[in-house]
């Protein structure tokens, strides 16, 4: 992972993210947590997946796994990801369409490439992110949300599209029922449009998807997470064309730590998740035998402030 100071005065970091192996032979780009930024707003985990062509039966194949603490939330952009869940869930999920996973006191799921994605081979790119549940949340039922692409709201400001995939932004109201205030948004530039950034939220970050947009001449290139400093008002251009999301929110009072999975603000309910999928004593995905094992400990869980 490698950081790198902007010349721009309302910019605080740009992140370019490193690729990590998942397991199961697929990477990601991981831009948080990082040890220069942990979160953005309450956003606390940030991948791309892909953008990967799967040949003739390869597929995603993410083991049941467990969360607490967070709420996942995928995007997709090119591809299909099967999605089942302890509570007897089983969605796909499709480009343009949100899958949104409470995990609050405690949930498991798969992440899996469906049969049909496995044959004559296929293409995946999406994000995935993880908000942090606010402190009096993070014991609340887990929950599953679906919505197709054509609930995501869209609008259009000076020719440029936005499509609001959380929150409310540019009078656009996302149908997902969230714990906290966040923002979490596309927005496709054709060639020689500007966006003007809302500067409502205490903390933003853009990430580009394709193309390049500069501010105030300085260029920035797809793959790298762009931090904004507090309620800054930026101006993006784009002569090429450029996609990009866009996240942000208000931080939290208390700080969070993390370990494998599992977000909390008390490092002892880390401990309980541990010892709990440990004796496996999550409950299981319907259908689901195999499961991916707890990793060995690393000296104690990172604190995020």
């Amino acid at each position: 992972m490698s950081v790198r100071e902007s010349g721009v005065d309302d910019i605080d970091l740009v992140i370019l993210p490193p690729s990590r192996d998942l397991g199961d032979g697929f990477t990601v780009r991981r831009s948080l947590p990082q040890p220069q930024r942990r979160m953005v707003g309450p956003f606390i985990f940030f991948d791309q997946m892909g953008p990967v062509e799967l040949r003739d039966g390869q597929g995603l194949d993410v083991r049941p796994h467990p969360h607490i603490g967070l709420a996942t939330v995928t995007y997709l952009f090119q591809g299909e990801i099967m999605h089942r869940d302890s509570l007897g869930s089983v969605q796909p999920i499709r480009p343009g369409e949100l899958n949104w996973m409470n995990a609050g006191a405690g949930i498991t799921h798969s992440e899996r490439s469906p049969d049909g994605a496995r044959h004559g081979g296929s293409a995946l790119f999406g994000l995935q992110l993880w908000v942090a549940l606010p402190a009096g949340q993070e014991e609340s039922a887990p929950s599953f949300q679906h919505h197709d692409a054509a609930a995501i709201p869209v609008g259009e400001i000076d020719g440029v599209t936005v499509r609001q995939i959380v929150g409310t932004m540019d009078g656009l109201a996302a149908p997902v029922k969230t714990l906290s205030e966040m923002v979490y948004a596309e927005i496709v530039m054709p060639p020689g449009t500007r966006y003007r950034v809302p500067s409502e939220q205490i903390e933003r970050a853009f990430y580009l998807i394709d193309g390049a947009v500069t501010v105030d001449g300085q260029g920035f290139a797809p793959a790298e997470l762009v931090i904004l400093k507090p309620h800054a008002e930026i101006l993006l251009s784009s002569e090429r064309g450029a996609r990009l999301v866009l996240v942000g929110g208000e931080p939290f009072p208390e700080q969070r730590y993390i370990y494998w999975n599992f977000v909390s603000s008390r490092p002892d309910r880390i401990e309980q998740a541990k010892a709990d999928w440990r004796e496996q004593r999550f409950a299981a995905v319907p259908g689901e035998q195999e499961f991916i094992p707890l990793p060995p400990d690393p000296p104690q869980p990172v604190r995020y402030p």
